[in-house]
């Protein structure tokens, strides 16, 4: 008796093993306005790749997988199972690939992807038009009393006039990693400049190209420069970037420039 209810477990465990996910599924966000990687920031609470398995079920009743996106516009994840799969970017500083329609209240599809997972590793890529694209002027200058100055230009990063929203800020983030940005710096040395935003509403119309005025936009093209709120602490390494942000209606992002390292002296 005993004998035949082991065997029975030993059935039923052999039967319940599936083999684990190992596929891996990579890929980047590419910024058409430089055809390089989109900077953003890291996190649970910025740009994400959002995942429907369809091979499950005829995709019906399946929920949606987010996957983290790097600073560099780099995502990775090596735990995948085989099967087909639905696509896109979302949350980040750029125009939206898939959306709902504000009038029609349906689903708006610009740019998902349906791809076989299988065989390894499957690279998959998404080209954005992000709302600002951020460019170093000139390399980051300390200045004598160990503050440091940067000289940054932003442009739009689209010619879509509905999605190019007022500049509401610019940010100096300032900290000791080179995943700096607007959920990792030092408040105390990280400098904003902060600009005035006209008042939104359902029949605003665009103007001369812009969709509500602000102080910011003038900004646009134009060479800012920004200088950290207090000196930094002597004979030591920070990393400095700047991100800039729309008044866009949804998650209010910050498009960035590149991290760079920056040496105070003794």
């Amino acid at each position: 008796m005993a004998f035949m209810v082991i065997s029975m477990l030993s059935s039923c465990i052999k039967d319940d093993i599936y083999p684990g996910p190992d596929q891996i599924l990579s890929g980047a966000i590419i910024d058409s306005s430089t055809g390089q990687p989109l900077q953003t920031e890291a996190g649970t609470s910025n740009t994400f790749i959002r995942v429907w398995e369809l091979s499950w079920n005829n995709g019906e009743g399946v929920t949606s997988q987010d996957y983290n996106v790097q600073r560099d516009g780099t995502y990775i994840n090596t735990k995948v199972f085989t099967g087909r799969y639905r696509i896109y970017p979302s949350g980040g500083p750029f125009v939206p690939l898939v959306y709902t329609s504000s009038t029609t209240g349906l689903e708006v599809d610009n740019g998902s992807k349906t791809v076989d997972i299988k065989g390894g590793t499957t690279n998959v890529n998404f080209t954005v038009d992000p709302f600002l694209k951020v460019e170093w002027v000139a390399e980051p200058v300390v200045n004598a009393d160990k503050t440091v100055t940067v000289q940054v230009r932003f442009t739009r990063g689209t010619t879509d006039v509905s999605r190019q929203f007022s500049v509401t800020d610019a940010y100096l983030y300032v900290g000791t990693t080179d995943l700096v940005g607007n959920n990792s710096f030092n408040n105390l040395l990280s400098q904003q400049l902060n600009y005035t935003v006209a008042p939104y509403t359902s029949t605003t119309v665009p103007v001369n190209g812009i969709l509500y005025g602000g102080s910011g936009n003038p900004d646009l093209g134009r060479t800012v420069s920004i200088t950290t709120k207090a000196p930094l602490g002597a004979d030591r390494q920070y990393y400095v970037r700047v991100g800039v942000r729309t008044a866009d209606n949804v998650n209010k992002r910050y498009n960035y420039n590149a991290p760079k390292l920056v040496n105070i002296p003794k």
